[in-house]
């Protein structure tokens, strides 16, 4: 494999993971943009601006977006998050060019009433669809609780209200605002012609205005406390526990995810042992959430409501002998193989290397290949772990209850 890279007149980036032994190529932009980078009168419009690059360009409508993609036959689509909004699809190694054409058509979008007013209402309706996910309502509560005052507080979605006031020309400005030639990077992988790849974006993309996006990046405050909402319609007890961790720029990021499998992988883990195996739960799961300038530890219990307090207790009581004992070999070893394995299997196709490339560069301006990601996490020693455990304080938790009534 070999990595590329190239820079238009615009301020577009391109890099690309050249590797002339996949079947298939896949190719993304990615968009420096999120919630946290929204004020409150345009909440939620990142994530309504993604369905509208859909929607078409001066050169296409929405069926021929959509009937384009089916024609070559492309794995396609888009997602928003705090940070980022990418828009990818993985083809044919012959239809590079076309599938290009199409990405970059779609990334100047024609923005039309007709379109907007009625994408509103779908928003609306996933807005609605959102909040009868209790896990979800969990996510957006305890991320605003735990980011208090922060902008990775703001909810991804946004709120009815919030939608049903924005306007079309707020949308527009947001867009001019942020989706700068500088704040994008394209990315490919797979067995592609790079030089081709490059002249293409530069036919697409040459005119595209650059300036200084920016973004606020305030620290992250400290754990943000107990809450509990109540709800009667909800049947079980979920609880969301949040705590510090490394950033995605930081060298530990590694540990982390190390911590993060040791103690709370879906299986085989010290929350799995002492949650899911007595029965207690039937959810109890740890991921690390590395993050620009911050980063966190997110906890997800789910349980008869009546055992939703005791759930909550054992999972800290397990962070607190984490902190103390740190991990076993046994661990360390265990968690060290699934996320190598996991990595590998996902790195053995273009569209799985994709988002690891394209983060790579988005956060860091960097190439690390896959073989060194691995060699770096088999590195990691318990050591490291446990103390990354202790100066984080992985038992200094945000505490977010749902459940059908409340508790002591």
């Amino acid at each position: 494999m070999e990595f590329k890279r190239a820079e238009l007149a615009s301020g577009l980036t391109i890099v690309a993971e050249v590797n002339p032994a996949a079947a298939s190529m896949a190719a993304g932009f990615f968009v420096r943009t999120g919630s946290r980078d929204e004020t409150p009168e345009v909440a939620g419009v990142s994530h309504f601006l993604e369905h509208m690059m859909f929607k078409g360009t001066d050169r296409r409508n929405a069926f021929d977006v959509n009937r384009e993609f089916d024609d070559m036959g492309a794995n396609y689509n888009a997602f928003t998050g705090e940070e980022n909004t990418v828009y990818f699809g993985a083809v044919l190694p012959e239809f590079q060019t076309r599938l290009l054409d199409l990405l970059c058509d779609m990334m100047r979008p024609a923005l039309r009433a007709d379109d907007f007013d009625i994408e509103k209402n779908v928003i609306l309706e996933e807005i609605a669809r959102y909040q009868d996910q209790p896990r979800f309502r969990v996510y957006e509560k305890l991320m605003a609780q735990h980011f208090h005052g922060h902008p990775l507080g703001n909810s991804i979605l946004g709120t009815c209200e919030s939608i049903t006031r924005l306007a079309r020309d707020g949308m527009r400005s947001y867009f001019q605002r942020r989706y700068s030639a500088g704040n994008v990077v394209l990315v490919g992988v797979g067995v592609l012609e790079f030089e081709a790849f490059v002249a293409k974006a530069s036919e697409m993309c040459s005119d595209w205005e650059h300036f200084e996006a920016g973004r606020e990046r305030p620290p992250a405050p400290s754990p943000g406390g107990r809450k509990l909402i109540s709800d009667k319609k909800v049947t079980r007890g979920h609880v969301g526990l949040m705590s510090a961790a490394p950033s995605a720029q930081d060298g530990d990021r590694y540990a982390a995810e190390l911590l993060a499998a040791i103690v709370g992988d879906e299986t085989g883990s010290r929350l799995y042992y002492a949650l899911i195996e007595p029965a207690v739960a039937d959810t109890a799961s740890m991921a690390y959430d590395a993050l620009d300038g911050a980063g966190a530890f997110v906890t997800f219990l789910s349980s008869d409501s009546d055992k939703a307090v005791a759930a909550a207790r054992i999972a800290h009581a397990e962070f607190r002998k984490f902190m103390e004992d740190g991990p076993t070999e046994a661990e360390l070893e265990a968690a060290k193989n699934k996320i190598a394995t996991g990595a590998t299997l996902k790195g053995e196709v273009p569209m799985g290397r994709l988002t690891s490339v394209g983060f790579d560069w988005v956060y860091r301006e960097e190439y690390v290949p896959l073989a060194e990601q691995i060699e770096t996490l088999l590195a990691v020693t318990a050591g490291q772990i446990v103390e990354l455990a202790r100066r984080y304080d992985l038992a200094a938790t945000t505490m977010l209850g749902l459940g059908p009534a409340e508790s002591p």
